[in-house]
């Protein structure tokens, strides 16, 4: 699993490429691109600060929403059995299909976030 770092409010992702020897940081849920690279924890949250408020700036002068939207629907696709077994499951807990996905999907983001 990637490690998260907050900055300024923004979710970063962070990961070590070990062909340049340092840590890459990437802001999730903005509507473009603003990554960041350092080599220690400190530089990272100073250099991720920078990127963040050009990033916003550009946003700004251009009048482009900085925050990526999204409309709560996405497709997924499973192989038959999991589906069938999934299916059978939201049924015996007299759930639809979709409150069923959604509740396991809010379990495991509250899971993943309390042990970040």
């Amino acid at each position: 699993m990637n490690n998260v770092m907050i900055i300024d409010g923004h979710r970063a992702v962070i990961q070590f490429d070990p062909e340049l020897g340092m840590f890459r940081g990437e802001f999730i849920n903005l509507n473009g691109g603003a990554d960041f690279y350092a080599d220690s924890v400190a530089a990272l949250k100073q250099e991720g600060a920078t990127s963040l408020r050009v990033f916003l700036e550009v946003c700004a002068e251009k009048g482009i929403e900085p925050l990526k939207h999204y409309s709560g629907k996405f497709q997924l696709r499973l192989p038959e059995d999991l589906h069938a077994e999934v299916a059978e499951t939201a049924a015996s807990l007299g759930v639809s299909l979709n409150q069923f996905v959604q509740q396991v999907l809010e379990n495991e983001v509250k899971i993943l976030h309390a042990t970040a």
